[in-house]
């Protein structure tokens, strides 16, 4: 991976995102706001072990020199770290003249890349062995599941089990439809639901992965369905990179239809 930008770079950053952060203080509720700082500052106001506004000041700009360095805190050594920022502060002889520096961050850099490189092709073969696994649970759960009464599997392999049939009218791909739904793995881990919002969620039809665009035209408005979505017609080998769904997941969803909303 390149650095998206030099390490002398990310701290001079650094240091200027802290005069925005003076103009913008963070809201409450936010992580490190007002309700926390409160709980360590005393009756006069003060913040323990930092009594001046100097030191303050000072401990702030360590926090957000530290948050940008933490990524590779195994490569950086505090004590030189500090000896430097003293040394450029108080004009001391540097030493490293600009020669040195952009050869030892030419060095740096590609020690980075490589160590992603790394990183990244042992998570991209663990994603393959648990995509793997993924599948071969997927064929022995929907095989089963497809021998239960009231499951249906379409010829796509989507399965769904009717709850409530609406009356109402079937969507197109191209409307734009209202719904609730709650959406689980197969081990019953749920990663989303309209319901704990309090929001239904409005979407065209065709913009949705293909198990939720399939299910949604059989379903007439009004109707409740419960969906076994597999791997293929939902995130497929990738998953949500990052996200609540593993490689391969076949989704369990519970969906209903409220309506077909105007454009």
């Amino acid at each position: 991976m390149k650095l998206s930008r030099p390490l002398t770079l990310t701290v001079a950053a650094a240091s200027c995102a802290l005069v925005l952060a003076a103009c913008n203080p963070p809201q409450k509720g936010a992580a490190g706001t007002d309700a926390e700082t409160a709980a360590k500052t005393d009756a006069a106001g003060k913040i323990p072990g930092l009594a001046t506004d100097k030191e303050q000041v000072s401990y702030m700009i360590g926090m957000d020199i530290g948050k940008s360095l933490k990524p590779m805190k195994d490569e950086v050594d505090l004590k030189t770290l500090n000896r430097a920022i003293e040394d450029v502060v108080k004009d001391k002889k540097l030493l490293l003249n600009d020669e040195q520096v952009a050869k030892v961050m030419q060095t740096f850099s590609e020690k980075m890349q490589a160590k992603q490189k790394e990183e990244m092709a042992k998570k991209q073969a663990e994603m393959a062995v648990q995509g793997k696994k993924n599948l071969e649970l997927e064929k022995t759960f929907l095989t089963a599941n497809g021998k239960k009464p009231g499951v249906v599997t379409t010829a796509s392999g989507l399965q769904y089990q009717i709850i409530t049939q609406g009356t109402g009218p079937k969507p197109k791909t191209t409307d734009r439809v209202s719904v609730h739904y709650a959406g689980a793995l197969l081990d019953g881990t749920e990663f989303d639901s309209s319901y704990k919002r309090n929001e239904p969620a409005q979407f065209v039809l065709g913009s949705v992965v293909p198990g939720w665009s399939e299910a949604l035209q059989l379903m007439p408005v009004g109707s409740k369905y419960k969906l076994w979505i597999p791997a293929k017609l939902g995130y497929g080998e990738t998953g949500t990179p990052g996200g609540p769904i593993p490689p391969n997941s076949t989704l369990v969803f519970e969906i209903e239809l409220l309506q077909i909303a105007k454009p």
